[in-house]
């Protein structure tokens, strides 16, 4: 087997040992959504009225129409959890280690994305597993065709925070700044309600929400699962997620932390 294989299995496996050790962490992603989902839902449904939704044209309830968006809250909040461990792990001196072996360092950084986007897809569908259960489904063929849209989801967020953990230093610092990333573009997005009710109210805030990048993963997350396919939504998902990767390449060049040699 390849070093590139044998790193990909290793950190991939790590990620999965240390998510299996921390079951906090699992009922933490999960009991976020869920409050939304559960005692939320009515009063912003009986606030905002939906019935046929633009551009679905199609009967949802207003729990249906949220599901989408706390699938990308449960991406976001674990990718920004992932990073945490990043800055834990630079603290006790293992990031350090790993980012000094032979392999290439963008690699690397690759394989931890890759194995922090399985954990939070494994979260999402245990997620609409319980959707399921309080009858809120999807068309069954939508579970299998929004999975791309997750993995691309999961990757531009886990990048967002990969870029995020390549610049603070001190694990105490990162909490506020999580905050300060999660809750607008949460809130700022097409997660809770649509971009036409945004509009509505306030032609600056639409604009904002339709910049927010994560507006557009949950667009591309939403039409998936229900059979459709959004352009717009997958382009703008691609490019925000090779923007964060590069930056965050760039955010763990030697010359900026100071570990290992430049390759």
């Amino acid at each position: 087997m390849s070093p590139y294989a044998t790193s990909l299995i290793a950190i991939v496996k790590r990620e999965a040992l240390r998510f299996i050790h921390q079951r906090e962490r699992f009922v933490a992603a999960l009991v976020r959504p869920l409050v939304w989902f559960m005692v939320f839902a009515a009063g912003f449904r009986a606030a905002l009225g939906l019935s046929i939704i633009p551009p679905y044209q199609t009967y949802i309830t207003y729990e249906t129409y949220i599901v989408p968006g706390l699938c990308g809250m449960i991406l976001l909040f674990n990718g920004m959890q992932s990073s945490l461990s990043l800055v834990y792990d630079r603290e006790m001196g293992s990031m350090k280690l790993l980012l000094t072996s032979p392999l290439p360092r963008w690699w690397l950084l690759f394989c931890r994305l890759i194995g922090s986007t399985s954990i939070s897809i494994l979260q999402v569908y245990t997620f609409l597993a319980i959707a399921a259960v309080f009858g809120v489904t999807m068309p069954l063929a939508g579970y299998f065709m929004a999975l791309p849209a997750f993995i691309i989801a999961g990757v531009m967020l886990g990048a967002l925070g990969l870029l995020l953990s390549s610049f603070i230093k001190q694990l105490e610092n990162f909490a506020g700044v999580m905050n300060f990333v999660i809750f607008p573009m949460f809130f700022l997005s097409s997660a809770l309600y649509p971009l036409w009710k945004m509009a509505e109210s306030s032609q600056l805030l639409y604009t904002i929400c339709a910049l927010n990048p994560f507006t557009h993963a949950v667009e591309l997350i939403r039409f998936a699962l229900y059979l459709s396919f959004n352009g717009t939504a997958l382009i703008w998902a691609l490019l925000a997620a090779t923007v964060f990767t590069l930056a965050a390449l760039w955010g763990y060049k030697p010359a900026r932390t100071g570990a290992g040699k430049k390759r």
